[in-house]
């Protein structure tokens, strides 16, 4: 490989022009696969087969009109008065000729809604009136059967005893047998009468029953409301005919512009984030600053303008090419709104620090007196040959994300990779390229004299470098420092324990977002629950009627709104053929609340009702907590893989294994004070008004699986770098303490520089107004920022010198196994010597 890099270099720098057009054509077939094949982005994030997920196909099947994705437009006067006739008006044709735009299936109009619940109780109160007055009705029927009944027993007592009379006196009572046919016929005609009226009293109280159990069944809903008691804020509810995940983005920005085009006078107007949250702003004036920072740094160690922008030039090209490389294919797979973003970040981090590699190898041989194109090839591959090695690393664990089986982390991982791969190919041949272009300007003018005293003081093909002496540090500040470090990382990292994790809210969007404010009024207005309504499905028993179908109904809204933290339940659909039944809950507090999340898992643990009515439970708050459960699933695979690839990898470079062991120890520690630091600024609130986190809640749920991933491949990145040095060192003869120390010293400025890169590339985009942005780039500043200064730089070179000569430990029979990578190259300077500029 080291063979192979040094002709690439010494290829790029004689012929810079070819392989800068080379590249120049790659953009430019990147850049119209981005035109023809960019399809847009998603906003959503999902998990197949969870049990939300379950819930949503079923109600696909079975009930359409409510799978597709909803959102609410969020109305309140600017006065706090109640909407006036106007206004309610204006906001109601809004609503009905919002209809007809696209993708949505639905748009309800909150004053309607609000009217026909009133009509609902309404009718309730009609019903038991009429009911009331049949009940009187029949009562007083019954009271006049009675009395009909007591005539005609009067009359047959009279009529009795006439005819006992009339036979015991011998005359005819061919009379009274009429009479008594008469009262006979009476009698049937009341005992008619009063089966008719027992069958009116038996559907009265059938009808009472039907009512009070529908009755029951809306006062659940009671807490409901779309319309604010003041009269203030109404919500309208946009259902969607596309599923969440298939919504295009611009259905939804169709639904904000239409709300907005015709503001209503004395109204704002606000959206949910279901709506209003898009695909977020992948460069800004953040990630600018922080280019700018990494800038600084690369002329401060570089000492020349010229040369300082050379890595910024092929970062930026590199992260052209992957990002649009990447959108490319949006159209044949879906792509959550990240994956282009952690491609920028990551392009844009390692895309500086590898060239940054390759130049500060050459510059540091051309400050030694060595030709420039021999110093380039000899550069690339020795420093590259270690940026390919180190890539590689990145490369696996990002690409490990794929195991995870999540397709949206996967495709994240993916497309970082594809951005650290670029890096990678553009750092060893655009990079030797402009070198060969700029020739010995990559140094400033005191340094190009230097450089040429050097050339002219060689008399041999090996530079004569004076250098202080360098001593090994002592035992008691190894042990100090490994102690120190550890506290300290634990201490970090303590806030960990109690991190939770969710999907951002409303409510942790920027604080003049519309999604912010639709959340903040909706809360403020009808309750936090609102903003994370559960979805409840009841699975019924077949060949029920609507009777039954209403019974069975009753039973599920009993047992839901009998839960803790339950605020109302409203039935919303029965599907054609009564076999599935559909609520909504209303819980106490939001959707990323403990209570919440709580109630969901009670939920789910519920035993079937009646024995034979199952439920299924879908919203933000499930589907929160099937993500978070899913990543932790495949958590421990995907730490498997990774570690155990990287592990093999650092065992092959290094050809020891206690150094690849304590690596990822320090790794281990780096990554649990991230977790701790990030828990104590997103969901404990430490620092949120400095770094702009005005809400705290849980942690973005794939966030710590993603911080797995790129921080241990940028972790042994600089191990990479700081311990090939070392073990050079120990290789030509040096004692395995001292072999420490020289390494370390022949390394610092760089990883020192590359880390310093890395955290100001980073921390540009903790100024995202997008939480999920926000995080990953604070995140992962403060991963590089532990692990490369106190991880990489304190506890490592402490635990080298504490382990000495054992730290290159490695038994025969696998020492002749491993091929021998040469990651530091020192056969290659064997056989290219470098020869020095006259």
């Amino acid at each position: 490989m080291a063979e192979l890099l040094h002709r690439l270099g010494t290829f790029a720098a004689r012929r810079a022009w070819a392989v800068i057009i080379a590249w120049v054509v790659i953009l430019g077939i990147t850049v119209g696969g981005f035109l023809i094949g960019f399809k847009g982005l998603s906003s959503s994030f999902d998990i197949p087969g969870t049990a939300s997920g379950d819930v949503i196909a079923e109600l696909q099947d079975e009930l359409p009109d409510f799978s597709g994705a909803s959102g609410t437009v969020v109305f309140h006067t600017t006065d706090g008065s109640a909407l006036s006739a106007e206004q309610q008006a204006e906001i109601t044709a809004l609503a009905e000729s919002g209809r007809d735009l696209p993708d949505v299936a639905d748009v309800i109009d909150p004053f309607v809604t609000q009217q026909q619940l009133a009509d609902q109780r309404q009718q309730i109160e009609d019903g038991r009136t009429k009911i009331a007055d049949a009940r009187t009705q029949a009562e007083t029927g019954q009271a006049q059967l009675d009395a009909g009944t007591a005539q005609l027993d009067a009359a047959q007592t009279q009529l009795d005893q006439g005819r006992a009379q009339a036979e015991a006196a011998g005359f005819p009572t061919t009379e009274l047998d009429a009479q008594r046919a008469i009262l006979d016929a009476q009698r049937t005609e009341l005992d008619t009468q009063q089966q008719t009226l027992a069958d009116g009293v038996a559907t009265i109280e059938e009808n009472e029953a039907t009512l009070e159990q529908g009755a029951e069944l809306i006062s659940f809903a009671d807490g409901i409301r779309v319309v604010s008691e003041d009269g203030a804020t109404a919500i309208v509810n946009v259902q969607f005919t596309e599923p969440r995940l298939e919504l295009p983005q611009a259905s939804k920005d169709a639904v904000i512009e239409h709300f907005e085009a015709k503001p209503v006078d004395g109204v704002g107007v606000a959206f949910s984030s279901d709506i209003s949250q898009g695909v977020p702003q992948i460069l800004g004036v953040g990630e600018v600053i922080g280019v700018a920072l990494a800038a600084v740094v690369l002329i401060v160690v570089l000492g020349s303008l010229l040369a300082a922008a050379f890595p910024i030039i092929t970062a930026l090209v590199g992260v052209a090419i992957g990002a649009m490389a990447t959108l490319a294919f949006s159209g044949v797979v879906q792509m959550a709104s990240v994956t282009p973003i952690l491609g920028v970040m990551l392009g844009l981090a390692v895309g500086i620090d590898y060239s940054l590699f390759v130049l500060y190898r050459h510059r540091k041989q051309l400050l030694q007196g060595a030709d420039v194109v021999e110093s380039i090839g000899l550069a690339n591959g020795t420093a590259g040959n270690a940026v390919v090695f180190a890539g590689t690393t990145v490369i696996v664990a990002l690409l490990a994300l794929n195991i995870t089986g999540i397709p949206f982390l996967g495709l994240m991982g993916t497309a970082g990779a594809i951005s650290v791969a670029v890096a990678v190919l553009i750092a060893v041949s655009l990079t030797p390229a402009l070198l060969g272009l700029a020739k010995s300007r990559v140094l400033g003018k005191r340094a190009r004299a230097r450089a040429a005293t050097a050339a002219a003081m060689s008399d041999s093909a090996t530079p004569r470098v004076r250098s202080r002496a360098i001593a090994p540090m002592s035992t008691l500040r190894a042990i100090l420092t490994v102690i120190v470090a550890i506290v300290a990382l634990l201490v970090v990292a303590v806030p960990a324990m109690s991190m939770r994790l969710g999907l951002p809210d409303g409510g942790s969007e920027s604080a003049d977002s519309t999604a912010y404010q639709a959340f903040t009024l909706t809360e403020d207005s009808f309750g936090a629950g609102v903003n994370g309504p559960l979805l409840i499905t009841a699975s019924l028993p077949e060949g029920l009627d609507d009777d039954e179908v209403l019974h069975d109904q009753l039973l599920v809204a009993r047992e839901l709104a009998g839960m803790d933290d339950v605020v109302a339940v409203a039935p919303i659909a029965v599907s054609d053929d009564n076999s599935l039944a559909a609520f909504q809950i209303v819980p106490a507090e939001g959707p990323n609340s403990t209570s919440t999340e709580t109630l969901v898992r009670e939920l789910r643990e519920l035993p079937p009702v009646a024995d034979d009515i199952t439920l299924g439970v879908a919203g933000q708050a499930a589907i929160n907590i099937d993500i978070s459960e899913g990543l932790a699933d495949v958590l421990p695979l995907y730490l498997l893989v990774v570690v155990g690839l990287s592990f093999l990898i650092m065992v092959m470079v290094f050809r020891s294994l206690l150094v690849p062991l304590i690596a990822t120890a320090g790794f281990v520690l780096s990554l649990l004070a991230t977790y701790g630091a990030i828990t104590a600024v997103f969901q404990w609130g430490w620092l949120g008004d400095l770094l702009g986190v005005h809400n705290p809640g849980p942690i973005l749920s794939f966030l710590p699986v993603i911080l797995v991933g790129i921080l241990f491949g940028l972790a042994m990145d600089y191990q990479l770098f700081l311990t090939t040095g070392m073990r050079e060192a120990w290789a030509h003869g040096a004692p395995a303490r001292l072999a420490v120390a020289q390494g370390y010293r022949a390394g610092r400025t760089v990883v020192v520089a590359a880390a310093l890169i890395m955290i100001a590339v980073f921390s540009g985009f903790i100024t995202s107004e997008s939480v999920i942005i926000k995080s990953m780039g604070l995140g992962l500043a403060l991963g590089v920022l532990f692990d490369a200064f106190i991880v990489r730089m304190l506890l490592i070179p402490a635990l080298m010198h504490l382990l000495g000569e054992s730290a290159w430990w490695l038994p025969k029979w696998l020492s002749r196994v491993i091929p021998n990578v040469d990651v530091e190259g020192s056969a290659l300077e064997r056989r290219h010597p470098v020869h020095h500029a006259l």
